[in-house]
């Protein structure tokens, strides 16, 4: 299906709204459809709705929403169902996630699977998070917040009805080592690009694998970038597209990435320290983590970050996505790479 203009896909929202809120079309208004910025891999559109009369499960009144989707042409890895459900047991077990409304897989519709969620105050940009004064009390609480927050997430429960269909690990499967495996699978196809620092880091992390104590639900990019905040703090977790079952030193790992520093020297997404980290997730319930645990993850996904920006560069190469940000991370490789060999000389 060709892309849709903003008109045609306006009409085609209300007319999906209508059926699933039961009520005729001439009752359901949509206005000020927009695309929102960021989402590399994901689209995000805002949308107000109005009803003019009671539909099921919805009074009379307004919903300021927001529309996740896959681009048109590129529709991505992943359940959008999946996804849609297991935002919906979160907010249910009362982790600060949007709540949903719908979820569309039917192609015909828009062309791409969406899902209709709340659309929720605050920020994400990391840059006005780091830099601007206002955000002073939320860089202090952050770090905290975000690791109580991972707490939160870690507690829902597995055998939830949302994560039915959630894939489990096989018993006895080391979290590390599937995770391991999954991303060095990409090692090979760069053959006609040597990258000695990511196959000396592969070695290096298959000697260092740890064990997880539990396996948990896990955000699976659980960083500064996809989380909302306001002067007061984190206000909600977004981006759920790469959600698991796992290890949930994951999440804490991911959040201590290099990349997501974004220019700071502060481990914790450029405001916090590991040890205050690690502090507030025990004090949270989550238990004690290893730091070397910690390491492991971390290095892990510097080593995930460089072959993402790798991959995402080829798509711009190959003619595929005239994208000048594709473009640009491919130059960001060596950022994750220097990342990686720093990590293997300091680490015993």
């Amino acid at each position: 299906m060709p892309a849709l203009d903003a008109q045609k896909m306006t009409e085609r929202l209300r007319a999906f709204v209508a059926a699933h809120t039961e009520l005729p079309e001439a009752a359901v208004q949509i206005s000020d459809l927009r695309r929102l910025a960021g989402g590399s891999s994901r689209e995000t559109w805002s949308l107000d709705v109005e009803f003019d009369r009671a539909g099921r499960g919805v009074g009379p009144g307004r919903l300021e929403l927001v529309m996740r989707r896959d681009p048109p042409g590129r529709v991505g890895d992943g359940d959008r169902g999946l996804e849609f459900r297991v935002v919906r047991a979160a907010h249910s077990c009362g982790v600060p996630a949007p709540r949903v409304h719908w979820c569309c897989t039917d192609l015909d519709v828009i062309g791409t699977p969406f899902y209709l969620m709340d659309r929720l105050p605050g920020e994400a940009l990391p840059r006005r998070l780091l830099r601007e004064d206002r955000y002073a009390k939320t860089r202090d609480r952050m770090t905290a917040q975000l690791a109580e927050i991972a707490v939160q997430i870690h507690r829902v429960p597995l055998d939830h009805e949302d994560l039915v269909g959630l894939p489990r690990l096989r018993p006895g499967a080391s979290p590390a080592q599937v995770e391991l495996d999954r991303v060095a699978a990409a090692v090979p196809e760069l053959a006609a690009e040597p990258h000695p620092a990511l196959v000396l880091a592969e070695r290096w992390l298959q000697a260092r694998l740890p064990e997880a104590h539990r396996t948990t639900l896990v955000h699976g990019d659980y960083r500064v970038g996809n989380v909302l905040f306001d002067e007061e703090g984190v206000t909600s977790v977004l981006d759920w597209e790469l959600c698991k079952i796992g290890d949930p030193v994951e999440d804490l790992g991911w959040l201590c990435t290099h990349a997501w520093r974004f220019g700071s020297d502060k481990p914790v997404g450029g405001i916090g320290s590991r040890e205050e980290l690690l502090a507030a997730y025990a004090a949270a319930g989550g238990g004690e983590v290893d730091p070397a645990h910690l390491l492991f993850w971390e290095a892990l996904g510097s080593f995930k970050v460089a072959l993402v920006f790798i991959q995402q560069s080829w798509v711009y190469r190959s003619g595929a996505v005239p994208s000048l940000e594709l473009a640009s991370l491919g130059r960001r490789t060596a950022e994750a790479e220097q990342e990686l060999v720093r990590l293997m000389e300091e680490s015993p």
